[in-house]
């Protein structure tokens, strides 16, 4: 809630503070089930994932879809405040579509947003489009895109303390992939300690601990999304 303070200089110098609340999320949480709507009619599935930057989102993506191509149809839209780099390695490797979202600054990316990349893509062609969210573990979690789940990407040198510290986005996450196993071994990282911070934040949330740079365990992560898909389109 956002609080907005008027003060009136009355005829006796006195003040008058009036408190005004108003949420500076509900024009766009209206925005956000618009979205949904028109996309269960499309039959389009949306999924945003988000993380802090260096976390191995797009390698993540990379492998996911990959595995994904051969049995749905997937577009791709990156956001970051500048550059091209994510999207031009999505379409090199995956050779998917792949647009770049650019947010002029923004931290994140609201529903009309969401709704403007979309709106650049062949949406006709696609059951699902997977939105690269900007990287921030604080901005992204505050702002629903319209999609149909949220995912968040963990890298094991950020420690298993982050669902302490970044409550929303943990709260928000249908599915926290847990990224960089390989380096588990030399990081203060316990994995057990990490499942139980995401139950507190969100006790249905499906942890998938996987390293995106070998592969091991994106197949369950896949396996997840396609699932989601085919139950989302049956609904």
């Amino acid at each position: 809630m956002s609080q907005i303070f008027l003060i009136l200089q009355g005829i006796m110098d006195s003040v008058k503070v009036i408190e005004i609340k108003k949420s500076v999320f509900a024009d766009n949480d209206r925005d956000a089930d618009a979205l949904r709507g028109e996309l269960k009619q499309k039959g389009v599935y949306l999924l945003n994932v988000m993380s802090s930057p260096g976390s191995g989102k797009t390698t993540t993506l990379i492998q996911t879809i990959n595995r994904l191509k051969d049995k749905l149809r997937i577009a791709v839209m990156e956001a970051d405040i500048d550059g091209d780099v994510d999207a031009v390695k999505i379409k090199e490797a995956t050779g998917i579509p792949s647009i770049q979202l650019h947010t002029g600054g923004m931290c994140h990316l609201d529903a009309e947003m969401t709704r403007q990349g979309l709106d650049n893509l062949a949406l006709g062609e696609a059951d699902l489009v997977i939105l690269e969210n900007v990287g921030n573990l604080v901005c992204p979690a505050e702002f629903d895109t319209g999609s149909c789940r949220n995912a968040m990407i963990l890298s094991v040198p950020e420690g298993h303390d982050k669902p302490l510290k970044y409550p929303l986005m943990f709260s928000v996450c249908d599915v926290v992939v847990i990224n960089k196993m390989d380096v588990l071994p030399y990081f203060d990282f316990d994995m057990d300690k990490c499942k139980e911070y995401v139950r507190m934040r969100n006790p249905k949330a499906r942890v998938i601990p996987v390293c995106a740079k070998t592969g091991e365990g994106v197949d369950a992560f896949a396996d997840w999304l396609y699932a989601e898909v085919k139950a989302w389109k049956e609904q």
